[in-house]
């Protein structure tokens, strides 16, 4: 992931209601969700919902697709990856770390 692509994900999830779906999404997998059943679940009204799914979409970060009426979103795992893997690239010095990342936390939080 270059650093604008990556610029752009982390714009899109710095709003409440945008990291909130997001989220949601990755819980319920690589299956997504109608848009209609996540403002149900979040409370968020569908006119609000709509823009919001345009810039995680925008921002590669969701995918949609067609289900008959029903427009289904899902997380975008491997971008999702990707955006991660961008953001603990150079973690610990470039050397390879625990899963948890235990070589970064400060010297008096180890056990």
């Amino acid at each position: 992931m270059d650093t604008k692509t990556t610029i752009v994900a982390l714009a899109a999830l710095a709003q409440e209601s945008r990291l909130a779906v997001f989220r949601l999404l990755v819980q319920i997998g690589p299956e997504g969700l109608a848009a209609t059943k996540i403002g149900e679940q979040l409370g968020i009204a569908p006119s609000s919902l709509s823009f919001h799914l345009k810039e995680l979409t925008h921002a590669q970060l969701v995918s949609v697709r067609r289900d008959g009426r029903s427009l289904i979103y899902a997380a975008n795992f491997p971008a999702m990856h990707e955006l991660i893997g961008f953001l603990t690239e150079n973690c610990c010095g470039g050397n390879v770390c625990s899963p948890v990342g235990v070589c970064c936390v400060p010297e008096e939080n180890h056990s």
